[in-house]
């Protein structure tokens, strides 16, 4: 009988948990797990770790302090669950703000040493903003990992790989989500699916010139779009998801194996280039400030809950 499609994946592909809860990482034995802001707050809810927050939003100086303090606490939880790494992400209040990204990316980096995790086991996320990759660029720089989140452009894709990012998420459902959005009569199944041609795109181009920064495809809404990404450098995938492979045998396909260099130019892009690209791009300018928009919003209510925390 053949394996369970989640099997054959991890012989091809770097299978990372999109998850904060342990009991799941447990489970499916991915490589890597990230989180954001979202799961974080997911994980909040769970009973058995109320006790062990409170103590750490109690110990913190202010809301931002508690917000870092929870989130390497259970990034160090989820480091010792997973062999390869854990990406955290910095405060999307930030996404504009290079020096600030820089602090609380070398404040996470510091609180995860304390917890005895070190900085070869961590991906600093930040935003795909032009302000997020210049940040990012720097910290590469200084030997700090960075996963660029938010990405759902070619041209977000080939800024992050000439700042020498280490990784790049590239948000596969969200994009699928704005193109059904805009044209729900067409048909965006199997390789039709615009999130998954992009991806695709990215991972070619990153191939094709050589570069080493890797691609995670990201933010899926089905099980299909996982099968048509097989043989991505890494793909981040939801519990529900996970288990759905893992239910599932059959054969599975590799679709991405790395090409010979692709034959269009490359040029780095300057500001004014990458910005006006993104201007002309309205499905990644709407869907990357609605994805800032949303990190926030789950920012503000996991604030609210450790602010309530701290009082008891």
């Amino acid at each position: 009988m053949a394996d369970d499609l989640l099997s054959q994946l991890k012989q091809m592909t770097t299978v990372v948990a999109d998850t904060g809860d342990l009991e799941a990482i447990r489970r499916f034995q991915p490589t890597d797990a990230t989180t954001n802001p979202s799961l974080i707050l997911q994980a909040t809810q769970q009973e058995e770790r109320r006790v062990r927050l409170a103590e750490v939003a109690r110990q913190a100086t202010d809301i931002d302090d508690a917000l870092d303090a929870v989130a390497v606490e259970i990034g160090s939880e989820i480091s010792g669950l997973v062999p390869g790494h854990v990406s955290t992400e910095v405060s999307a209040r930030l996404s504009f703000d290079v020096e600030g990204t820089l602090a609380r990316a070398h404040s996470l980096i510091e609180r995860y040493g304390r917890h005895g995790v070190g900085p070869e086991r961590i991906l600093i996320k930040v935003a795909s903003t032009w302000e997020g990759i210049r940040a990012a660029s720097r910290l590469e720089r200084e030997g700090i990992h960075t996963n660029l989140t938010l990405l759902f452009s070619f041209t977000q894709a080939q800024a992050c790989a000439d700042a020498g990012v280490t990784l790049v998420s590239p948000f596969v459902g969200r994009i699928l989500d704005w193109h059904k959005a805009h044209d729900p009569e067409a048909d965006f199944s199997g390789d039709q699916d615009p999130g998954v041609q992009s991806v695709r795109r990215i991972y070619e181009y990153y191939k094709g010139h050589g570069f080493e920064t890797v691609v995670m495809g990201a933010s899926f809404r089905n099980s299909g779009e996982i099968k048509a990404l097989a043989g991505c450098d890494r793909l981040t995938i939801s519990p529900a998801l996970l288990g759905e492979l893992a239910d599932t045998r059959g054969s599975l396909e590799r679709r991405l194996v790395p090409r010979d260099a692709e034959t269009q130019p490359r040029e780095p892009l300057d500001e004014a280039n990458f910005r006006w690209a993104m201007n002309e791009d309205p499905m990644a300018t709407e869907k990357l400030a609605e994805g800032i928009r949303k990190f926030m919003d789950d920012q503000r209510k996991l604030e609210a809950l450790l602010g309530e925390l701290r009082k008891r």
